[in-house]
């Protein structure tokens, strides 16, 4: 009943938060640069406005237009709702395997390509075609950081990494700030932002992920929107459970350490979403055919991680 309770609460403050989040860095992006900006909050604003909306779709679209971004948002949501925040010890803390993460990550991205190559445009089978492209390196490299943590926690459950950074047996190892290197451009890639991607473009030249939702109006933009927010807030939550695992509650019903552990959580996200503003502010896009080496740069990280890490266990 804990679990269960544990997992309904984690999963109502994810939900809650993911769109802050989104409008939260481009607040403290357009603080940065000298303007007002939006209202943190303005991104639930559009989705309850796109929300009320009828979709708008092409002659020639087919199932998979309609039935794409729920896929897309139901397989971040889920994967969202696999990473801890506040407290450990969730229902689904036993299906918390990066792997399975990476899974339903895959999954998102798929159907995102599917629809935008349902309709024909010219600009949905770019874009596609890129995403797949890069995916084809940041997958990869996901693993291999997963590999990373699985080498010192024995596990790639994330309830277990947690737990075993947490304690400070592991200590401050080169190969981990490799993978959280190798992680942090991964994270970059997949949620199309700079220096891969420029979110807050339309320019036909450089878009990717904005390319393939250009068909997308009421419903299922606000569907591919909420996606997009989750992706984010799974990676920084990602980012957070790994490497700053403090201040989680202990599993078990104890609602002060919630509170303490919610609390701390917010303050890791809005340190996070300053450092992602920071970056951002502080970088140019990058051309779209650098986007491999950049890729490749995660992922030849990631194997010399990996391979640092077995060498020295094996030593030890």
């Amino acid at each position: 009943m804990t679990a269960a309770l544990t997992q309904l609460l984690h999963i109502a403050l994810v939900l809650c938060a993911a769109p802050v989040v989104v409008g939260g860095v481009r607040w403290l992006k357009a603080r940065m640069m000298g303007r007002v900006g939006a209202h943190p909050l303005q991104p639930w604003r559009d989705l309850l406005k796109l929300l009320r909306k009828r979709p708008v779709l092409a002659d020639n679209a087919s199932w998979i237009s309609r039935g794409a971004p729920y896929v897309a948002a139901a397989a971040t949501a889920a994967a969202l709702a696999l990473v801890p925040s506040f407290a450990r010890g969730m229902g689904f803390a036993p299906l918390s395997d990066l792997v399975l993460i990476a899974g339903l990550l895959a999954l998102g991205r798929v159907a995102l390509a599917l629809a935008g190559l349902d309709v024909g445009t010219a600009f949905g089978g770019l874009g596609a075609a890129r995403e797949m492209s890069f995916a084809a390196l940041a997958e990869p490299a996901l693993l291999l950081a997963a590999l990373c943590f699985a080498i010192l926690a024995g596990t790639t459950s994330l309830e277990g990494i947690a737990v075993t950074f947490q304690d400070g047996s592991v200590g401050l190892r080169v190969s981990l700030m490799l993978a959280l290197i190798a992680l942090c451009a991964v994270g970059v890639a997949e949620n199309a932002r700079i220096p891969v991607d420029n979110p807050a473009t339309h320019l036909e030249l450089t878009m990717v992920h904005e390319a393939m939702v250009l068909e997308a109006s009421g419903r299922h933009l606000a569907l591919w929107e909420a996606a997009s927010a989750l992706k984010l807030t799974l990676w920084l939550a990602l980012i957070a459970a790994v490497f700053l695992p403090f201040g989680t509650a202990p599993a078990g019903f104890a609602p002060l350490g919630w509170l303490i552990g919610a609390v701390l959580w917010v303050a890791k996200m809005a340190v996070l979403c300053l450092a992602l503003a920071a970056f951002e502010s502080a970088i140019a896009k990058m051309r779209v055919f650098r986007v491999p080496e950049f890729l490749g740069a995660a992922l030849l990280l990631g194997v010399l991680g990996a391979i640092l890490l077995f060498v020295s266990t094996r030593l030890a």
